[in-house]
């Protein structure tokens, strides 16, 4: 039987480019790759053999949901020519044969219209089939942000890894895993948006702290109609956060008021604090302001009407 692959190979062992092809049956006998294929898997599982496209069928785990069609055309071009030139990891299964990674070039073959292709097949069970899924297409770039941030999430919630691990397997910061599993707190249409290049996931980032999913919608359609930058977003999200926040705003107004007022102003405030025995707040200009009392009980607003009665008789 041949021995469990782990994933502390390195994808370099997975996707061994020199790995030996047995090549004791042409590639379009499709029959006679399949006997060939069954019986060398047993005895190398680093043999490339070639098997029936037609036995092949795609990972159920896999993370990338879009293919670029025109590429996808240019590499069954490229097929035509120069044959699959990688060999696709497969893994069997009850009917045949399910990918665990090359899905591109599997369907590049198809439309080449190749009956076999070169494979390697290993012994993974569910989870390395997902995780090896996953770091093939994150380390080949094929990914989007949002198919990403979906395989990252997969890794740590459905097959157990800690976000050191998924570092360690992914050679990437906490941070950057951090980051990227935040993008699916967008809303589903903005993170489509995201998903097709209309925007950044940068910009995505910084228009997921503003509590509100309406405006959030609205800023990421300003960025796309503006082709507005990061930095341009992240001033925009500042200001629609502090409108929806009327008390910090409002606490901001009085700072700055505090800050604006006279010397002259300000020993006022502490005169009739003195007489008063509260606090006293005056804003304002030359043309109109107003003065507040602060109290704390209805007894202190009494002595406070008290005292101004006192004061005007």
């Amino acid at each position: 039987m041949a021995k469990k692959a782990g994933l502390g190979r390195g994808l370099d062992a997975l996707f061994a480019d020199a790995a030996p092809v047995d090549e004791r049956w042409r590639p379009d006998d499709a029959n006679a790759a399949e006997e060939a294929s069954k019986a060398d898997a047993a005895e190398n599982e680093d043999r490339v053999l070639y098997i029936d496209i037609n036995d092949i069928r795609p990972n159920s785990a896999q993370p990338r949901k879009n293919f670029d069609e025109v590429k996808l055309g240019e590499l069954a071009s490229s097929i035509k020519t120069n044959g699959v030139i990688q060999p696709l990891i497969v893994r069997e299964s009850t009917n045949g044969y399910e990918l665990v990674a090359g899905e591109r070039r599997w369907r590049a073959a198809r439309t080449a219209g190749l009956r076999t292709v070169p494979c390697i097949v290993r012994n993974f069970d569910d989870k390395q089939n997902a995780i090896v899924a996953i770091i093939e297409n994150m380390q080949r770039e094929d990914l989007d942000p949002i198919e990403e941030a979906l395989g990252l999430k997969s890794m740590t919630e459905k097959y157990g890894f800690t976000q050191e691990q998924v570092s360690a397997s992914l050679g990437r910061s906490r941070t950057y895993i951090t980051n990227s599993i935040r993008l699916l707190k967008l809303p589903e249409e903005i993170q489509q948006y995201v998903s097709s290049g209309q925007m950044s996931a940068a910009h995505g980032r910084t228009i997921i702290n503003i509590p509100d999913k309406a405006r959030q919608k609205e800023i990421a359609d300003k960025i796309i109609r503006n082709d507005l930058s990061v930095r341009a977003t992240e001033r925009l999200a500042e200001k629609v956060k502090d409108e929806l926040r009327p008390e910090r705003k409002r606490r901001k107004r009085a700072s700055d008021a505090d800050k604006a007022k006279t010397a002259e102003i300000t020993a006022v405030e502490r005169e009739l604090m003195t007489l008063l025995g509260t606090k006293v707040n005056i804003t304002g200009d030359e043309s109109k302001g107003k003065i507040e009392l602060e109290y704390y009980s209805l007894d202190e607003l009494n002595r406070l009407i008290d005292a101004m009665r006192e004061a005007f008789k």
